[in-house]
Parts: structure tokens; C-alpha cells; sequence
């Protein structure tokens, strides 16, 4: 292929140096399987899946299609006052996938909006049973709950909150992080067992401060994956499910990252066993390939608020949130044709089993390399994470990124860790260049 010329005056790239960018672009022009072509004719392996994105692979024809064949017939649809048939086809498919009673699911675009959405039903649903005064969220520390400004005030990564301090949502209190870097350094497929009940200050510390009857939701990723992939303690989850069922507060999983099979289950929820009153997704419901995200609640949370309406006229609204695109065809049409894809490859499966064989990999390249200081891995995904350059914070990460590029890989630095999530097509061929490459620059920044 021939190199491609492009004008980079008016794009300004989103979390990105854009000044060493306009140095050395890195651009994609075409992808295909588990590649991309970049604006200079060089092949790139994809091992993030495009941001967690592209887990059945690029260029899929099914879904390709299945956009074509939507385009051809419906474009585009209000999504107040009317619908359109693929959003519900899509809202049944997802709702039969999720765990337990997650049976109505809201749209919108992102995992960004998804959080927001997620954080206003549960102010809403509170408000129709009587307790309007539930208006406090709790995150938890290195938390990512997206860009809007609900999601960055329960969200707990200090660089995406820093310059937005006074805008954030002041009703708001963080967990515990849920990483012990001494104990649970390298974690291989098993979820970490430790000595003390780390919630215990959620239930003696934070709660009885703000006083449970005034908390909404508590809101976590299961996985801690944008901060750099922390795995929860064992029995965690189902313990901090039974303490906001015992205080009325509802509980939020944002699986944006998580969700549609990378833990080698639909979603994390059924890995650890527990059903939220809310469960957040984005990314993988299309591959990628188009926007769309959406929050799946508990029969409850939307009984309880048509109920609360009982008494008004019929064409009363009770729920007044929604987005242009909310349920958009094309995007839902992508999502019955991934979901499709999904099932009839048997990729989440696929998944379970290819992270195995990653962990395996990464543990036995990366242990004992100079600079290593921890490795964690489950499902189909894992980080390696490493000492800093005093003075230089992510930077020894970084410059093992941009090495990992120039040698054919695409990997992601997050602070000082590095982050393998490749697509669920992957092959034993693709870890062992994925984690050589990474091994190799890993060895080369000393």
C-alpha cells in the first residue's frame, strides 16, 4: 500500500500527547482479522482489541453486512415518541444474555453515557418510592466510569479528575482500591485471597459518615480494567452486594470493559456470581464498529418507576432522559449481528480458553524482567506493571508502547502498567508475538 499524506492541523486526538503525536503519527487507514495497516504500509497486531473494543475481530463480514442490509432499509429513527424495531430486537437479545432479573435495558452511545444514565435511574428510582433524599455515590479509587461529569465525580483516576475538581458532583465518597502490590503482586487465573474484609470501611467508615439512607448507588467496575486490570479480592463482590441490599442502596457494575465474554462468561456478573441492580455496557455489544452503549436494570428499578406514575394521565413521561441516538438501527443492528457472531463461534468460550494460554505466556516472558513488578491475569486479559522513572511518571510504560509499535504491536500503557486485551480470534501464534515483542521492549528500556 501506498503511504497515505494527511493533514493533522485540525484533529485534536483525544487522550494523547498530541505533541509527540504530530513527531511520529500513528495512523490506521485499514484493518483486517487480528491487523491493522498503517498510513505507511506497516502491518500492526492488534493485542488491546482497539480499546477493548474489537473482540471478534476486524472487518467481519456478518456484521459488515448487517449494516449494509439496516442502511438500505431504515437509516435513522426518532427515539422519543417512537422506535424502531432493531432496538428492541437488540434490548431482548442483550436482556436474555444478562444475569438473573437485568431485563430492561436503556441505550445510548457510550460507556461515558452509559455511567451518567446508570447514576440518574438510580436518582430516579429512589425518588418514585419516596426516598428522594438517596442522592450520594460511591466509586472507588482508580475507579473509570467514563468522561461525563457524573462519571468522572464517582470515577477515581486522579489525572482524569484533577482539572474538573470544581464541577465534579459534590455527593460523592470513593472505596478502598482493591490492589495489595506486596501480597497479590503476580496473580495468575485466581482471584486473590486476603486477610482482611476491606469493605469493612465502606460499612464502618463511609456509610455511618454519610449515613446510609442518603446513598443511592455504589458504582464498580468488577474488574478495575481503564486503571490497568486489578482483580477484585475473592468474595469481594457478593460482599459488597449484601451490604447495599442490607442499607436499600442500589449497586452498579460498569461491564463496559468487562462485559461480553472477556471474562470468558457474558459478563463478569456471571463470572462472580452476583447480580447488580445495574450493569453498564459499551465497546464489544458491536465489535466496535459503531457506537452504542446501554444500561440493562432490574425489573424492579422500572416497575417501581411506572408505578410511581400510576395516577397520572397516560401520556405523562416517567423517565425524562433519553439521547437523539438512543437505540439508533444501525447500532442496533450491529449489535444483533455481533451478538450473532459471538454465538455461533463460540467466542466467549474461546475467550476463557485463550486466556489461559496468555496468562500462561505472560508470566513465564515477563517474571523477572528488569523494572517488573507485578503481572495479573484473567479472562483474556492481563497487565504487566513496572517501576517508574523517578520524576517521569508513565514514562518507562509509554516508551515501551511506541517500541511495541514500531515492532508490529499494539499494546496500552495505562500509568505504569501495561495492558494485553486482544481479540477473541487470537491465536497461540499471535500471544507469543504479542508477549515477545513486549518482553523484548520490556528488556530494552532497563
Amino acid at each position: 500500500m501506498a503511504k497515505i499524506d494527511f493533514n493533522m492541523d485540525n484533529h485534536w486526538l483525544p487522550f494523547t500527547p498530541n505533541r509527540s503525536f504530530k513527531l511520529d503519527p500513528r495512523v490506521f487507514v485499514a484493518a483486517d482479522g487480528m491487523h491493522f495497516t498503517t498510513h505507511d504500509g506497516k502491518q500492526v497486531l492488534d493485542g488491546i482489541s482497539s480499546l477493548w473494543c474489537v473482540t471478534a475481530g476486524h472487518n467481519r463480514k456478518p456484521i459488515n453486512e448487517a449494516i449494509k442490509k439496516q442502511l438500505d432499509t431504515l437509516d435513522y429513527a426518532t427515539a422519543f415518541q417512537a422506535s424502531n424495531n432493531r432496538a428492541f430486537e437488540a434490548a431482548e437479545m442483550i436482556a436474555a444474555m444478562a444475569p438473573g432479573d437485568l431485563n430492561k435495558v436503556l441505550f445510548c452511545n457510550s460507556g461515558s453515557e452509559a455511567a451518567d444514565t446508570s447514576m440518574k435511574v438510580a436518582l430516579a428510582y429512589h425518588r418514585a418510592r419516596g426516598e428522594g433524599h438517596r442522592n450520594m455515590f460511591i466509586g472507588r479509587e482508580r475507579g473509570y466510569h467514563g468522561v461525563g461529569f457524573g462519571g468522572m465525580s464517582v470515577g477515581g483516576i486522579p489525572a482524569n479528575r484533577k482539572m474538573f475538581g470544581t464541577a465534579l458532583l459534590p455527593r460523592v465518597d470513593h472505596l478502598r482500591f482493591i490492589h495489595d502490590p506486596v501480597t497479590h503482586a503476580y496473580i495468575h487465573g485466581t482471584e486473590p485471597v486476603w486477610q482482611e474484609d476491606i469493605l469493612l470501611e465502606l460499612e464502618n467508615r463511609i456509610l455511618p459518615l454519610h449515613d446510609p439512607s442518603n446513598v443511592a448507588a455504589v458504582i464498580v467496575e468488577p474488574v478495575a480494567g481503564s486503571a490497568g486490570w486489578y482483580l477484585p479480592p475473592k468474595g469481594y463482590l457478593k460482599r459488597l452486594r449484601e451490604i447495599c441490599d442490607k442499607h436499600g442502596i442500589l449497586l452498579i457494575f460498569d461491564e463496559v470493559i468487562t462485559g461480553f465474554g472477556r471474562m470468558g462468561t457474558n459478563f463478569a456478573a456471571d463470572y462472580y456470581g452476583v447480580v447488580p441492580d445495574m450493569l453498564n455496557f459499551a465497546k464489544g455489544v458491536t465489535n466496535g464498529v459503531i457506537p452504542l452503549g446501554g444500561v440493562i436494570c432490574r425489573d424492579h428499578l422500572y416497575n417501581t418507576m411506572m408505578a410511581a406514575n400510576d395516577k397520572n394521565p397516560e401520556h405523562v413521561i416517567e423517565f425524562f432522559h433519553g439521547y437523539t441516538y438512543s437505540g439508533h438501527p444501525v447500532a442496533c443492528a450491529a449489535a444483533v449481528a455481533t451478538l450473532n457472531l459471538f454465538k455461533q463461534e463460540n467466542l466467549f468460550s474461546r475467550a476463557g480458553e485463550m486466556g489461559k494460554v496468555l496468562g500462561d505466556a505472560m508470566h513465564s516472558a515477563f517474571k523477572g524482567l528488569p523494572n517488573v513488578i507485578g503481572i495479573r491475569t484473567l479472562g483474556l486479559a492481563g497487565a504487566v506493571e513496572l517501576t517508574g522513572i523517578a520524576g517521569l511518571p508513565g514514562k518507562r510504560a509509554y516508551d515501551i508502547f511506541l517500541e511495541c509499535f514500531h515492532k508490529g504491536v499494539l499494546i496500552r500503557p495505562a500509568g505504569e502498567t501495561l495492558v494485553l486485551a486482544p481479540p477473541f480470534i487470537v491465536d497461540k501464534s499471535h500471544i507469543d508475538q504479542l508477549v515477545g515483542t513486549l518482553a523484548a521492549a520490556i528488556k530494552k528500556h532497563a
